[in-house]
C-alpha cells in the first residue's frame, strides 16, 4: 500500500512538472488550448445526449466541433465583411482630407491640423494590413489547433477525470466531484452569459445608432454585439472610432452623442446590469466576486481572463465552501 502511494505522488508530482513544462512551451497558444478545453467542458452534456439517442462517438463529437468553429468564424465574417467593403471609403476619406479642418462647436471655429492625424492613420492602416497578412497563417494555425484539441476531447472525455482520481486519494474523490461540478457550472454560465448580453445589446445598439442618424445601423448593431464578448473595451471602442470619424466629417455634435451614449447604454448597460445578474443566479456567484474575477483576469492575462478570472473566483469559492462544510461537520 505504501508503495502504491508512494507510486501516485511520484505520478503526480511528473503530471505537474510537465504540464509546467508545456505551458512554458507552448505559451504562445495557450489561449486556444485553454478556451478548448473551457468549450469542450460546455459542449460535453451535447455530446452525451447525442451519443445517448444512438449517435456515434466520433459522429457527435466531429458535429459539435465542427458546431463550435462555424460558430466562431460566423462570429468574425461581418467585422471582416464590413472593414473589406468600406475600405475604399475610408482611404479616400484620408486621401481627400483638406491640411487644416475647421470644426465648429457650438459657434466656436477651431481649426484641426488634418495632415499629421492622416499620416499616422495611413501608417496605422498599412501597418494593421502587413501584420495580418503576415499573421494569417499563425491565425489559420490556431483555428487548427482549436478545432483538434475540442475534437480530441469530446471523443475521450473521461480521460482527464481518470488520470485525476487516479492519482488522488480515494478520500478525496468527493473534492474533484464538487470542483468538477462547480467548474461545468460556472462555465457554462459564463458562455451563456457571454451569448445573452451580446444578444441583448444588438436591440440596444440599432436604437442609439438609429437616434444618432448612422447608415448602416444593423451592420454597427452587429459589430457591437460583436465586441461585446471582449467586455470593459469592446462597444467602447467602437464608439471613440465612430465618434474620430464624425468629426472628421464635421459632425461634432453626433460625435458627442456617440461617445456618450454608446459607452453608456451599449457598453455599460448589458455589462453591467444583466451580466451580473445572469452571473449571480446561473453561476451561482455573487455579482461583486464575479466583477473582481472578471476585471482582474482581464487585466491580467488579457482575453483569456474573460473566463479565466471569474473560473477562478468561482473554484476558490468552492474550495471555501468545502473547508467550511467540513469544519462544521468536525465541530
Amino acid at each position: 500500500m505504501a508503495s502504491l502511494r508512494r507510486r501516485r505522488h511520484i505520478i503526480a508530482g511528473l503530471l505537474v512538472a510537465v504540464g509546467l513544462l508545456a505551458t512554458a512551451i507552448l505559451w504562445n497558444v495557450v489561449e486556444v488550448v485553454f478556451f478548448a478545453i473551457t468549450v469542450a467542458y460546455v459542449l460535453y452534456p451535447l455530446r452525451q445526449r447525442l451519443v445517448a439517442r444512438g449517435v456515434p462517438h466520433r459522429i457527435a463529437s466531429a458535429t459539435l466541433t465542427m458546431a463550435a468553429f462555424f460558430a466562431v468564424v460566423v462570429l468574425l465574417i461581418p467585422i471582416g465583411l464590413t472593414l473589406f467593403e468600406r475600405r475604399s471609403a475610408i482611404i479616400d476619406l484620408l486621401n481627400n482630407l483638406p491640411d487644416d479642418l475647421p470644426v465648429e462647436f457650438f459657434g466656436f471655429v477651431v481649426e484641426v491640423d488634418i495632415a499629421d492625424l492622416t499620416n499616422s492613420a495611413n501608417d496605422v492602416l498599412r501597418t494593421l494590413a502587413i501584420s495580418l497578412a503576415a499573421d494569417a497563417i499563425f491565425i489559420t494555425l490556431q483555428f487548427a489547433m482549436f478545432v483538434l484539441i475540442l475534437y480530441g476531447l469530446l471523443l475521450r472525455p473521461q480521460a482527464v477525470g481518470r488520470a485525476a482520481y487516479e492519482i488522488t486519494p480515494p478520500a478525496y474523490h468527493d473534492v474533484l466531484h464538487a470542483l468538477h461540478e462547480r467548474v461545468a457550472g460556472t462555465l457554462f454560465a459564463l458562455y451563456v452569459i457571454q451569448a445573452a448580453t451580446a444578444a441583448i445589446t444588438f436591440p440596444i445598439a440599432v436604437v442609439v445608432f438609429y437616434a444618432l442618424g448612422y447608415p448602416d445601423i444593423f451592420v454597427l448593431a452587429v459589430i457591437s454585439s460583436i465586441l461585446q464578448f471582449f467586455p470593459i473595451v469592446g462597444p467602447g471602442v467602437l464608439a471613440i472610432g465612430l465618434a474620430g470619424y464624425d468629426v472628421l466629417l464635421g459632425m461634432p455634435g453626433r460625435a458627442i452623442g456617440i461617445v456618450i451614449l454608446g459607452p453608456l447604454l451599449i457598453g455599460l448597460l448589458p455589462d453591467v446590469i444583466i451580466r451580473p445578474r445572469m452571473a449571480s443566479r446561473s453561476a451561482k456567484l455573487p455579482a461583486s466576486l464575479y466583477f473582481v474575477g472578471f476585471v482582474g483576469g482581464v487585466l491580467t492575462v488579457g482575453v483569456i481572463g474573460i473566463i479565466a478570472g471569474p473560473l477562478v473566483v468561482a473554484v476558490l469559492v468552492e474550495l471555501v465552501s468545502l473547508l467550511s462544510n467540513h469544519s462544521r461537520e468536525s465541530a
